[in-house]
Formats: structure tokens, sequence, C-alpha cells
């Protein structure tokens, strides 16, 4: 996790910067804060069925572009230098930061310019179907990169206790994978299944033995849902743990279908309260 792409929208994103300053802390990284300007407006229709629609805007929506770009840079400046993080393309070895502005619409160029990096930051995002959703599934499908999204309230640590969300799942499977650099430095590490939200695949006792295998202390567990949505009882579980972390296969269910249904991913995207690892 030694380099860590951040988007920041405007200046509101104090949570994402003190949760992307946490990693950064414990592996060493460069954080290297992103903001997209772009000269066109996109109306996101989410999901599967996803398109934007894109006029020239005016010279207003273009200042209100400008200012948000201006209040980012801003707001990431001063955290650094608040926080004693070395700015700049030659600062040394990390906790360092550089700020780094793009043209273009802010969800195509987290996705593109993302894939050169260890881990995408992300604010989670306030509401469905909003450009901070289109940003995050454009992270997840487009870079490759595992995403860890920033809860609205930052915690005072990360990757001490984590929960591994499991459901015997490709998708999950990679992210554990993406996750091995937090796993291995955790504390306790707690492996939770759902009856009833498995695919076919190896159960929450096999992942844990594994992971043992390589020095990780996990614990399975199984848990009977008793009327709560998979994505519930997750939460709940994490919540319950004080975990730290959540690490979480993105869309093991199609979005369209999440979109419509519900599904335990577009759940803890929108309620999760601790730092989420997520991969697709």
């Amino acid at each position: 996790m030694k380099t860590i792409l951040a988007v920041i929208s405007d200046g509101t994103a104090s949570s994402l910067l003190e949760t992307t300053l946490l990693v950064a802390k414990r592996f060493g990284s460069r954080i290297v804060g992103l903001n997209a300007l772009t000269t066109e407006y996109a109306v996101v229709f989410g999901g599967e069925m996803g398109f934007s629609i894109s006029s020239e805007v005016d010279r207003t929506l273009e200042r209100e572009g400008l200012d948000r770009r201006e209040q980012a840079r801003a707001l990431f400046t001063a955290f650094m230098r608040q926080h004693g993080v070395a700015m700049g393309a030659g600062a040394g070895e990390g906790p360092a930061a550089e700020w780094r502005e793009e043209a273009g619409r802010q969800n195509a160029v987290a996705g593109m310019l993302g894939r050169v990096f260890d881990l995408i930051t992300l604010e989670r995002p306030a509401k469905l179907a909003s450009l901070a959703e289109a940003t995050l599934e454009d992270a997840l499908f487009e870079s490759g990169r595992p995403v860890l999204m920033a809860p609205p309230t930052p915690l005072g640590s990360i990757g001490e206790r984590v929960l591994i969300a499991w459901n015997g799942s490709t998708e999950t499977a990679r992210t554990v994978g993406f996750a091995m650099p937090f796993l291995e430095r955790a504390g306790s590490v707690q492996v939770v299944s759902v009856e009833g939200a498995m695919t076919p695949g190896p159960s929450a006792e096999d992942l844990a033995q594994n992971l043992a295998r390589h020095g990780i202390p996990a614990i399975a567990r199984h848990v009977t849902p008793r009327d709560r949505s998979p994505g519930e009882v997750f939460i709940d579980e994490a919540k319950a743990i004080g975990a730290d972390l959540m690490v979480k296969g993105a869309y093991t269910q199609s979005r369209l279908r999440q979109m419509i249904f519900g599904g335990a991913t577009r759940h803890i995207i929108m309620e999760a309260t601790m730092p989420v690892i997520l991969a697709h």
C-alpha cells in the first residue's frame, strides 16, 4: 500500500483525508490527492443501465467547478501541513503527499488513473445515483484496484480489528487478496458468513484456516440473519466487535439486480460506519 489515490471532490472531504492518512501512516504511503474538473456536466443513471448525458456548461457552472477545485486543493494542502506530512512530488519516504489536477469527469478519471495505484480512497456516497456513487463504481469496475470507502465520521484507527464479510465468491476472494497487507498487521480478524447468503464456494472456516497458515489469527463465524438482510448482518457484526475495517467483495450480484432488489454491497455502501475495502 505504498501509493494511494485520494479522490477529493471539494472542501468537505475531511473524513476521507483522516482515513487516508491512517492508512499512509500504517504503510509509509504516498498520498496523491486528485481533483477532476470537467467542462461538461453529466446526468448519471446508476446500475448496469448507466449512461451519461453531457453538454457544454455555461460560465456559471464552470466557475462553480473551479471554486470546488480551489476548495479541494486548499483543504488537502492545509490538512497535510497541519499533520506534518511532506508535500510535493520530490518529498521523501512516506507518509508524503502531492496534489494532482486532471480534466474530465471525476468518475472516469478515478477509474482510469487508479490503475497505477495500490489503493483508491473515496468518500462513502451520501445518496444513490449520485456522482459519488458513480465514482465508486468506476473505481471498482475500471481500475482493477482495491477501493477503500471512508465513513462519514473517521475512526481513530484502521485495520486493528477486521471483519471479512465472506460469501464464498470470487469477488470476495479477490478482495481478501488485496487486503492481505492489512490482515497481516491486524490484531484480530473475524471471517463472518451469513446463512442463506453464500454462493457455491469455500466456507468461512476454510478461509480462516488458510489465513492461519499465513500467521493471521482469524476466527470464523456463521451467523443466522434473524429477519435481517445480509448487509445489515455484516454491519451489525462489525459494530459488535468494534471493527475498524471491513473487507467486502463488491457486487457478487449484478449492479442492476442490486439497484432493483437491493443487496449486501449496496446496503454497505450506503450504511457502513467503518472503512470498507471493496473490490470486484
